[in-house]
């Protein structure tokens, strides 16, 4: 029995002395700081009560750059140097992506388009005579063989069955195969001098910026998103003034010559200027472009070829067209019997009329050619 009563008492006092040493998990340890030796506070000394808390340091993010193979992408946005991207994880893009800018000058219509080369031969058969062409020298008119000699404007709407070659708008490999984009082609690629409409004596040249403005209006700004990455790229783009099909009205100045030498006459075409239909105020408005001498046009018509509804392996050069007279044209001005040097529209008001007066002035000069000889 005393052992027992033994066992219990020392089995008390152990437990007593583990309960005084233990500590319990929601009493906050204390512990007692020793004093530095150079009496400075230790590093882990408790903070004074009226002492100001500390400013933490602002977390600093670093900047996650856009990544990817999207054609949206800037190309600023590229990785810092020293850091290797991972090319199995797709890292995502900021909100706050940069804004870039990119300017497209092309005009939708074939205005300033660029020509798409073809890859493959767009033909059966190879065809490169029509790189070699070069147009036939004039025969050479002297003065003094001149003896009768007319000026007529005349004017050829594509819209008649026969001009429908001038507004065809097929593709080919120089391009765009209407008329107006191959005079367009001529003054980009072919150094053809363009004329202001002030008068049509080639007078006044006009620059490539002052064609880009007749045919282009104000700037277009368009916000693009990229679909993959997200980041949005503003294009700035050119409306233009008027579709290209609004052109289909071109405008030429002859002049009829009787050689004596020759003994017939010559027709020289001297200038071609294509003319806009423009909107203003509610009605459609002719509106002349600029002048391009025609001589100085005939290399590149030479390498063009005709839309041919019937044979299109038969196919005329605009060189040949214009030269064997083609094309449906009515006179709008002549130099016969013209003191006051008008147009018809301001001598005649009915369209009709002008038209008959458009074929008499035709009838002149045909008939003039044909009573110098007697049967």
């Amino acid at each position: 029995m005393k052992k027992i009563v033994l066992t219990s008492v020392v089995l008390g006092i152990a437990l007593f002395g583990m309960g005084v040493n233990a500590q319990s998990k929601y009493k906050k340890a204390t512990t007692t700081a020793k004093p530095a030796a150079n009496g400075q506070a230790p590093a882990n000394a408790p903070a004074p009560a009226n002492a100001p808390a500390p400013t933490a340091a602002p977390a600093t993010t670093p900047a996650i750059p856009a990544t990817g193979t999207s054609k949206y992408l800037n190309n600023n946005a590229a990785a810092p140097a020293g850091t290797t991207a991972s090319p199995s994880v797709s890292t995502p893009v900021p909100a706050a992506a940069t804004l870039s800018v990119r300017y497209d000058t092309t005009i939708p219509g074939g205005f300033d388009t660029k020509q798409e080369v073809s890859l493959r031969p767009n033909y059966a058969v190879e065809r490169g005579l029509i790189k070699d062409r070069k147009p036939l020298a004039y025969d050479h008119l002297r003065e003094d063989d001149q003896v009768w000699s007319q000026f007529v404007w005349e004017e050829i709407d594509g819209r008649e069955k026969i001009n429908q070659s001038f507004v065809y708008p097929g593709k080919d490999d120089n391009g765009d195969q209407r008329f107006f984009a191959i005079l367009l082609s001529a003054i980009k690629n072919d150094s053809v001098v363009a004329f202001s409409t002030d008068n049509d004596q080639f007078k006044v040249p006009l620059t490539a910026d002052q064609i880009n403005n007749l045919t282009t209006g104000a700037n277009d700004t368009v916000d693009v998103s990229d679909p993959i990455s997200g980041v949005v790229e503003r294009v700035i783009t050119k409306k233009p003034k008027f579709p290209m099909d609004s052109v289909y009205t071109f405008r030429i100045k002859e002049q009829f010559i009787f050689d004596k030498e020759a003994s017939r006459v010559f027709c020289r075409i001297i200038g071609i200027c294509p003319i806009a239909k423009q909107v203003v105020a509610g009605k459609s408005q002719p509106r002349p472009l600029f002048w391009i001498y025609y001589p100085d046009l005939r290399p590149t018509l030479v390498k063009w070829e005709v839309y041919n509804p019937k044979n299109f392996a038969q196919r005329m050069s605009w060189e040949e067209l214009f030269e064997n007279r083609f094309f449906s044209s009515y006179v709008i001005k002549s130099t016969i019997n013209n003191p006051g040097d008008k147009y018809l529209n301001a001598l005649i008001r009915d369209p009709l009329f002008r038209l008959l007066e458009g074929q008499n002035i035709k009838e002149k000069i045909f008939n003039y050619e044909q009573d110098l000889w007697q049967y």
